[in-house]
């Protein structure tokens, strides 16, 4: 209760009634209470905002209700002693300028760590599969290493295998990172990827879009979606999304779909074009994507946009 009444003491705008702590119980109570006729899915949540322009979570929400679930939500994290999240709410705090190019527009987001991370210029997604090849691991750490010495912020999914080797690296080079997770704040996917989780969120920055309490109630078969989901997110928050190395089920696929419609930079290293065995670098290269054959093309390409804009 101590952390709901320091919540509830903070003014996201002064000329603003509402708090964090509300707009998070508003926002908890949206998504296990769907529109009539519809699954508690981002596009039927997402939908209630988009029919009303500018709406916060608790304009649909009684403020009793909202601060039922509010209180519930800090009830199950005392049990578990997690601690020390914040909340950004799209139209009434400082929710990234970035995130207004992505289709689905999350009204709240869930944080731990450094959020001015997410104001701070030269940011780019390093991403790839689960099971990277000893080349994908070798050429994932370079460019991760290239990137921090050109001083780019770092940001990945942290899943196994590309995505763990970028946070890892960013965080031995003491680069700035950002790991966009699909699971709620609290949780690490992969288990094996806690410590790395907590050394983000006090070095870096953890970024999440799951709502506690419907995540609490749902088996893990529904749960997946928000994985995906994540991936538009963080394309979103970046001003490029470099592909390591990716199979042709790859969610990295998802990723590079929704960065280039969101007008982002999506690169392909080269490498990807050697194997036989995938069709979507080809598929991705007509769509926009840019094969690289070098670290240095990124960059080359990446200072061009910066001097245009």
């Amino acid at each position: 209760m101590d952390q709901l009444a320091l919540a509830m003491t903070e003014r996201s705008d002064p000329m603003s009634a509402t708090t964090p702590a509300i707009e998070m119980g508003a926002y908890e109570y949206l998504w296990l209470h769907p529109p009539s006729g519809s699954s508690a899915t981002s596009k039927s949540i997402l939908k209630i905002f988009e029919n009303c322009p500018g709406a916060l979570p608790s304009d649909f929400v009684s403020e009793s209700d909202a601060l039922r679930y509010s209180q519930q939500v800090f009830s199950n994290l005392g049990r578990t002693g997690f601690e020390g999240f914040g909340v950004r709410v799209k139209g009434i705090s400082d929710y990234p300028d970035s995130l207004k190019s992505a289709h689905h527009q999350i009204p709240l987001l869930y944080f731990k760590g450094c959020w001015d991370l997410c104001w701070k210029p030269k940011r780019i997604a390093v991403v790839g599969t689960r099971l990277p090849s000893a080349n994908g691991i070798k050429r994932a750490r370079q460019l991760v290493r290239k990137l921090a010495d050109n001083d780019y912020t770092i940001l990945s999914g942290l899943a196994k295998g590309i995505d763990t080797i970028a946070h890892e690296t960013a965080l031995m080079l003491g680069a700035p990172t950002i790991a966009v997770i699909g699971t709620p704040i609290d949780e690490a996917y992969p288990k094996e990827n806690k410590l790395l989780q907590e050394k983000i969120a006090q070095e870096g920055l953890v970024i999440s879009q799951v709502p506690f309490l419907l995540h609490g109630n749902r088996s893990w078969r529904w749960n997946r979606m928000f994985f995906p989901e994540r991936n538009e997110t963080m394309s979103a928050l970046s001003d490029a999304t470099v592909i390591v190395e990716a199979g042709d089920t790859s969610g990295t696929l998802i990723q590079a779909k929704a960065a280039l419609k969101q007008g982002r930079k999506v690169f392909i290293l080269a490498s990807n074009f050697e194997n036989p065995a995938i069709k979507w670098p080809a598929a991705l290269e007509k769509k926009g994507a840019i094969r690289v054959v070098s670290i240095e093309s990124i960059l080359q390409v990446l200072r061009h946009d910066s001097k245009a804009a």
